[in-house]
């Protein structure tokens, strides 16, 4: 049995001050939730103040980015035995505005993995399509792609968690219907049992884009859904408590 995973991406979003007070209201929310993860992951100045605020409670800290150097002349990166040093424990990789902002290619995302997992960090690995990709039937093609290039010569895969984020939903209120998502989790699935065998079924995928408290009900009631990555509605405590408790929801017809 996979067990679910919520996992807040902050983006470039609170200061040191407002995060410790998203925590002061969050906690209290989730604090007795025991059968699945949470994460969160702040900017990179808020990682320490943050890390200390979660000790001894339910909360995982993630960070957003890494470089793929233990250390050297890489002005404003940021290493993964830093990253360790502060009790990270996972760290997301991939995402899709890495790739288009910064222009971050399947074989430096694929370097950025396995440093991470040098350092026994897990891996939050997320792939997804565009919309011209997908209303091009191309989306199997870019998720295999992104999968083994990305994964490649990474034989542990008790560190990946995979997030499928279609481009076209994120932050725009798009979501994809269940019936994408299942099918795009579905294709994910086979992919890594075709690397891991076996092992592919401990794997668990996230779904992220336009997450809301609305939709967090249907989307986790989807098959190979093992959670969400959400953007937008986790900058606010009481939205992120919502979906986290996701079983409260209503289902959004």
């Amino acid at each position: 049995m996979r067990t679910k995973f919520c996992v807040a991406n902050w983006k470039m979003h609170k200061t040191v001050k407002e995060a410790l007070a998203f925590l002061q209201d969050f906690i209290p929310l989730v604090d007795e939730i025991n059968d699945r993860e949470i994460g969160i992951a702040p900017t990179f100045v808020c990682l320490e103040s943050i890390g200390n605020a979660l000790k001894d409670t339910n909360i995982k800290l993630c960070a957003q980015n890494v470089f793929y150097e233990k250390k050297g002349a890489y002005t404003g990166e940021i290493s993964p035995i830093m990253l360790k040093d502060l009790n990270v424990e996972y760290v997301i990789i991939g995402h899709s505005e890495r790739r288009k902002y910064f222009y971050e290619t399947d074989e430096i995302i694929n370097r950025k993995i396995k440093a991470c997992i040098d350092e026994k960090l897990n891996v939050i690995f997320c792939i997804g399509e565009t919309i011209e990709e997908r209303q091009s039937n191309k989306t199997f093609d870019v998720l295999k792609r992104q999968i083994e290039k990305g994964l490649e010569n990474i034989n542990n895969p008790d560190a990946l968690v995979l997030a499928y984020e279609p481009v076209w939903a994120i932050g725009t209120g798009m979501v994809a219907s269940q019936a994408q998502i299942e099918e795009a989790h579905a294709f994910i699935r086979s992919q890594l049992k075709e690397l891991y065998y076996e092992k592919a079924d401990m794997i668990r995928i996230l779904y992220g884009g336009s997450v809301t408290p609305e939709n967090i009900y249907s989307i986790m009631n989807t098959e190979n859904v093992d959670g969400v990555l959400v953007g937008g509605a986790s900058l606010d405590p009481v939205k992120f408590a919502r979906i986290v408790r996701y079983e409260e929801q209503r289902r959004n017809e």
